[in-house]
């Protein structure tokens, strides 16, 4: 088993989004930023010393714009095949992602004025389908890719051999990013409670850390930490009848 490197690449500001270079046997790349990102991408991996025709798969970690935005583009820059959970294939198919967003706080609220999170990508359809866990090491990396449902329903997170989980936005860093290693929820969440139970499950494997679309790296124990304070105050709006969940289905689908 070879050491599996994740390297961060901004996409917008110092931590704002992230996207992700992970470096094994062949390399490959965990999200794909806003519309338009592609070539800073694919810049930024050629800036690590990796040819961009090398990697291996482009992996979606959920139907965001803000992650599968340049999934089209960057998968023409590298000619890579693009992976992405079957439960948010209509985000991918159609380039809109389903709203109305459901923000988690006030900075969610704010956010979902931006006309940018409402805009339309270019559509893709994924070379690989994930319907559960599924092993990448036929694709040049030792690590899986592991379903975390709740952030939306299609949401997935990588978890390398050596312990790095690539965590989408399961959790960040508070005020995306702008209190560096703070964990908090992100802007949205289309079912708190599940992505928390999908959080505390990986948290259960034991990361060294977690990589997240949003910040710096975070500590496990801090987050678990956080966790256990986010899940009392879950319940308690859950309890008031006030927890908003995204409860339409995510569409059909074809195998």
């Amino acid at each position: 088993m070879s050491r599996t490197k994740v390297v961060a690449i901004p996409v917008l500001g110092r931590h704002a989004i992230n996207a992700y270079l992970l470096l094994g046997r062949r390399p490959i790349v965990v999200d794909a930023g806003t519309p338009g990102s592609g070539r800073l991408i694919r810049d930024a991996v050629a800036r690590h010393g990796v040819d961009p025709a090398d990697i291996g798969l482009i992996v979606i970690t959920h139907g965001h714009i803000d992650h599968f935005g340049s999934a089209a583009e960057l998968h023409r820059l590298t000619g890579a095949p693009v992976a992405g959970h079957v439960d948010d294939l209509q985000p991918f198919r159609t380039g809109r992602v389903h709203e109305p967003y459901l923000p988690t706080g006030p900075m969610g609220r704010l956010m979902d004025r931006d006309p940018r999170l409402h805009a339309t990508a270019e559509p893709f359809e994924p070379d690989v389908l994930v319907r559960g866990e599924t092993g990448l090491h036929d694709f040049g990396v030792d690590a899986r890719i592991m379903p975390t449902p709740g952030h939306t329903a299609g949401s997935i997170s990588v978890l390398t051999d050596d312990g790095d989980l690539v965590a989408g936005d399961m959790v960040a860093n508070s005020f995306m990013g702008l209190i560096p290693g703070r964990p908090a929820n992100p802007p949205f969440h289309d079912d708190p409670q599940r992505n928390l139970a999908s959080l505390r499950e990986m948290l259960a494997l034991g990361p060294t850390r977690l990589h997240v679309g949003h910040g710096i790296p975070l500590d496990p124990a801090r987050v678990a930490a956080w966790a256990a304070t986010e899940q009392r105050r879950l319940d308690a709006l859950a309890a008031a009848g006030r927890l908003r969940v995204r409860t339409e289905s995510p569409g059909p689908h074809t195998c």
